[in-house]
């Protein structure tokens, strides 16, 4: 066994040990939390992809094909991570699980006719690989496009991070897997591209490590927090800023950012994040406008006097900018259609 080998064998057990145990701390303090539930079943793929590449399943057999198939899932599962644990949802979209199974079938298909069927393998494998990168690119996008309303400032830091880590390192595992079977090139290509990969689990269960529990998941009670906050706290500035939403009515803002909510208060963003998420307890800026927005659109759903306003025109004046946000947040926060609450409370 050449030093290479030695070294990356040792690096995948201190990898394995590493999401062992962020997995096992997990289950121990966030298994109520649905995004804490997913990073367990994504530390597992990861597991699965570094046992799976390792070369000790050289031969064809049931346990290699199991570890394949939730390895090679590792893109999907990290996708719907990305939405939970960015976007603090708590549970996932049927449309996105049909996506996932429908990528985890297609690449049982794909292992399953290796040997046998090689234009179908091909094929499958094509669909594995853009997938792989779909996946890969919807994930990285979820944690980019929320950044500037992350109340979480450690969480905040870790995206673009992330971003980088992750999207360089998905884009070389396409291009040496592309390489390797299309083009020829030596299997040495994957070999490093997969050693780097456990320099990255490295990296990511560290940076996970490093952050406050606190912050890592939140708590049950504030896990989702649609409500519209009616206590001002210990810092004067959230009476001001308690204030000045009750009275601007800033919420039918539907381009208002945080920064330019500090801006019209006249205080620094910094502050202003810290107050709303230390004070109030919310997780991202999206959440505290939201409960304003929903608050008003609940008051008029159960207005007899606008039984005749449109559901669309109501949400759309409370500052919610299309319906489908709209709608899951509503029925997120009151488990029902804003019509089934229409009818029950006004008539």
């Amino acid at each position: 066994m050449s030093i290479f080998s030695q070294f990356d064998l040792m690096a995948r057990g201190g990898a394995l040990a590493l999401l062992a145990l962020w997995s096992w701390l997990l289950i121990r303090d966030h298994r109520g939390q649905f995004s804490a539930r997913v990073a367990v079943v994504m530390n597992g793929a990861i597991a699965c992809y570094l046992l799976i590449t390792s070369g000790w399943f050289y031969r064809p057999s049931v346990l290699g094909l199991i570890l394949a198939l939730v390895g090679s899932s590792t893109p999907g599962i990290f996708w719907i991570f990305a939405r939970s644990w960015f976007n603090d949802e708590h549970h996932i979209r049927r449309r996105d699980l049909i996506l996932v199974t429908l990528a985890a079938v297609n690449i049982l298909i794909m292992q399953l006719t290796f040997f046998d069927y090689p234009l179908v393998n091909i094929v499958t494998g094509t669909f594995f690989r853009v997938g792989m990168l779909a996946f890969a690119a919807a994930g990285l996008w979820e944690a980019w496009r929320g950044r500037d309303g992350d109340l979480i400032e450690s969480r905040r830091r870790l995206r673009p991070r992330l971003v980088a880590t992750v999207g360089t390192y998905v884009v070389l595992i396409a291009i040496s897997e592309i390489a390797v079977y299309n083009l020829g090139m030596g299997r040495w290509l994957v070999n490093t591209v997969n050693s780097s990969i456990v320099f990255i689990t490295f990296l990511f269960c560290a940076a996970m490590f490093g952050m406050r529990q606190a912050d890592l998941f939140g708590t049950l009670t504030n896990e989702v927090k649609l409500t519209a906050p009616k206590t001002t706290g210990d810092d004067p500035m959230v009476g001001k800023l308690l204030a000045f939403m009750e009275t601007e009515l800033a919420h039918r803002d539907e381009t208002l950012s945080i920064a330019k909510l500090a801006s019209k208060l006249g205080e620094q963003e910094y502050r202003l994040r810290r107050a709303i998420n230390g004070q109030l307890g919310y997780r991202n800026f999206a959440a505290f406008l939201n409960g304003y927005r929903l608050a008003e659109v609940k008051s008029a759903l159960a207005d007899p006097a606008q039984k005749d306003v449109p559901i669309i025109t109501i949400a759309l004046d409370a500052g919610f900018g299309s319906l489908g946000p709209f709608n899951r947040a509503f029925r997120e926060a009151e488990g029902m259609t804003p019509s089934a609450y229409r009818l029950r409370h006004a008539g």
